[in-house]
């Protein structure tokens, strides 16, 4: 009997034995930095001579691991294997698959501070956002693997005096999956999880900034039961081998998250028909957000406040659904803007791999860079009052900064910039808060800090995001309580941990019999 679903709890690290664990999790995987990873193809593990080389970005000088490239031959490999898996994965009883996701999320909860551990190490998350991505892989694991068992009941439809009709759903076929480094266990999980669960095969190209991680949740899932050629795991140059997955005549699905652009190539890519192909390719995507935290005269500041910081700096603002925008009422613009300076300099930034810090670096030199960028542009668009300081000297580090009196249309107020940088405007009303905020291409998170109820009825039906908070911050969805994904630019709004997502993995089919 499988148990109803509730989300993983989260480890407070006030308590001194957890604390203690984790470090004693940090110090075991130091101990394994450096190592060598292969490729997966048909269960076979692939050495080769060019490889990815994820650092800390943290501390640059520190190597967490050496991962193959595959090539287009690799890959053709893996579309061949994954051809061949599909045979027999999607004959799998649906409870047998299910099974696997279950011992997979027993497996990390087991070892919940060591994965942890190499969250911080490879995407350089502070304690307790590496616990909380640990978390939410978990959810996906347990919470897919609920609803694949829902939908193998299929759905009601009319029977007629002579004919039995049968409504069900069966899985697609093999597809790519191409998840982001921010959350880079949680997504990477959650968006290989479903599909194989759905009863496809998977080619997994992980982010090239967080490849060993991803390695990690590939050994879970063999260790699990996952036979081989159902996963295949070919991470490489997005260059070499991106548009080769993408184009690929036996693609049926590409689950990806990632940048707008990137996105965007992947749907024009996707919808050309390649020699062969006998499918139209679905594309699930979510490509990133530039979200808004409005705060109106009768909000509760000090909650407006913390809710803007945490959500704004929060893994360094690396989150699509960080809050980059914050639209205040005139009235309490100014209250607003001094009790979020407050917070904001109580935040300690350093190496998490060293010490339990709220903020930590970004995740390389180039998002550093681009980063540095947008505060120039920042102090010529409005006044700076807090922050702006970097130092790439050892590791990747920007401090939290905040931005007031920009223009609504100011490029740090329309740009995604995923880093810790906030800026603020205000508005005159309600109305005005409203338009601000919906200015922009994307709508994935939104928050409205207010004790108004008309304010808050009024931004449910016209704040045109995916995911709308009220009286709280814009990040932290949970799997199953907030299914997650946007609007407009944010993506397909596929709702990842919600009831609808594996319904892009599979093919409905009815069979009608008379007799």
């Amino acid at each position: 009997m499988v148990q109803p679903f509730t989300h993983e709890p989260f480890t407070n690290f006030k308590k001194e034995e957890n604390r203690k664990e984790l470090e004693g999790a940090l110090r075991s995987v130091r101990t394994e930095l450096g190592k060598d990873y292969p490729l997966v193809i048909n269960g076979e593990k692939v050495y080769t001579e060019d490889k990815l080389v994820s650092i800390n970005s943290a501390n640059k000088e520190e190597v967490v691991g050496n991962v193959s490239k595959a090539t287009k031959d690799h890959v053709e490999q893996a579309f061949q294997a994954a051809v061949e898996a599909y045979e027999t994965w999607r004959k799998v009883p649906v409870e047998d698959r299910a099974h696997v996701l279950f011992r997979a999320a027993a497996i990390v909860r087991r070892r919940k501070h060591e994965f942890s551990a190499w969250l911080i190490q490879d995407a350089g998350k502070p304690w307790d956002q590496a616990d909380g991505d640990i978390a939410e892989g978990i959810d996906f694991l347990e919470y897919y693997g609920r609803q694949m068992l829902e939908l193998d009941q299929g759905k009601h439809v009319e029977d007629r005096m002579t004919e039995n009709n049968k409504y069900f759903y069966k899985a697609m076929g093999p597809g790519v999956v191409i998840p982001p480094w921010n959350f880079a266990f949680a997504i990477v999980c959650g968006t290989v999880a479903a599909p194989i669960v759905a009863g496809n095969p998977v080619l997994l190209k992980p982010s090239e900034n967080t490849p060993v991680i991803a390695y990690k949740l590939v050994e879970v899932l063999e260790e699990a039961g996952l036979p081989k050629g159902v996963l295949n795991f070919v991470p490489g140059d997005p260059k070499e081998i991106g548009d080769y997955l993408v184009d690929h005549k036996d693609t049926h699905f590409i689950n990806f998250t990632g940048s707008r652009a990137t996105g965007v190539r992947i749907f024009e890519r996707a919808a050309k028909i390649q020699e062969g192909q006998q499918h139209l390719k679905r594309v699930v995507a979510e490509m990133g957000g530039k979200d808004t935290i409005i705060v109106d005269e009768t909000a509760d500041l000090d909650l407006a406040a913390e809710s803007i910081v945490h959500s704004a700096f929060g893994f360094s603002g690396q989150k699509c659904s960080a809050c980059s925008r914050a639209i205040i009422h005139e009235d309490v613009y100014d209250e607003v803007i001094r009790k979020s300076v407050e917070i904001a300099k109580t935040l300690t930034v350093g190496n998490p791999s060293e010490e339990n810090v709220y903020m930590a670096s970004v995740i390389n030199q180039a998002q550093f860079d681009k980063i540095k960028n947008y505060i120039e542009i920042g102090k010529e668009e409005g006044e700076l009052v807090f922050g702006g300081e970097t130092d790439d000297s050892k590791g990747f580090f920007i401090y939290p900064t905040i931005f007031k009196d920009l223009n609504p249309k100011a490029r740090i107020m329309q740009e995604e910039i995923f880093g810790p940088v906030v800026a603020f405007a205000k508005a005159k009303d309600f109305d005005e808060l409203l338009v601000i905020a919906n200015n922009t291409e994307y709508g994935l998170t939104g928050a409205v800090i207010s004790t108004n109820r008309n304010h808050l009825e009024r931004a449910r039906e016209d704040f045109h995001v995916g995911n709308l908070y009220f009286n709280r911050g814009c990040t932290a969805a949970i799997v199953g309580y907030q299914p997650f994904g946007g609007f407009k630019m944010s993506g397909t709004d596929s709702k990842a941990g919600g009831p609808d997502y594996l319904q892009h993995f599979l093919e409905a089919k009815i069979v009608s019999e008379q007799f």
